[in-house]
């Protein structure tokens, strides 16, 4: 099952960013052709019912699967960047952390009015970045019509938070 083959991929890494944190790096996924393979195969197949015609990735870990599926989805794909990374004029949506604030930045014409946008992200946790994506892509014009990533932190219910944007959320992976 490809859920377990990824879980198996994973490293997890005491302390970091900061104590009490168990981050979960996906780089040793990357080492594998087959298994990234799969994986895009598998977003692909789960999300080509969307009739997307954006794919808009969140920096940075967002970008590795993202772009593969727009290309296999035969769509443009959007960066999704923290503020000040991108060189044209942008959308700003600033949003809360646990320890602070931050902002994501898109260019100002990559969603067109009236355009349907899938979101991805490697990692669904609180949802705090995704939904100010939402609210982004909203201001764009845009809908969402849906989002997929690689992992789910389900015990930190990052998806409520988003079903007001669309119901249409795939996780490959979810720890309970």
């Amino acid at each position: 099952m490809l859920g377990e083959k990824i879980k198996s991929a994973i490293r997890d890494v005491p302390g970091f960013p900061k104590p009490g944190i168990i981050f979960k790096d996906i780089t040793p996924i990357l080492k594998d052709a087959v298994l990234c393979e799969s994986i895009t195969a598998a977003f692909a197949e789960k999300v080509s019912e969307l009739r997307a015609d954006v794919l808009c990735g969140v920096e940075s870990r967002g970008f590795l699967f993202g772009m593969l599926l727009a290309q296999r989805l035969r769509i443009p794909f959007v960066p999704v960047r923290k503020e000040g990374k991108l060189p044209y004029r942008t959308l700003k949506q600033a949003y809360d952390l646990e320890y602070g604030r931050s902002t994501v930045e898109m260019h100002e014409d990559a969603v067109l009015p009236g355009q349907r946008v899938l979101v991805h992200d490697d990692l669904l946790a609180t949802g705090g970045t995704i939904t100010a994506v939402s609210e982004m892509i909203g201001r764009a014009g845009g809908q969402v019509a849906g989002y997929c990533f690689l992992l789910e932190l389900g015990f930190l219910n990052g998806r409520a938070r988003l079903a007001p944007y669309s119901e249409n959320i795939y996780s490959l992976t979810v720890y309970e």
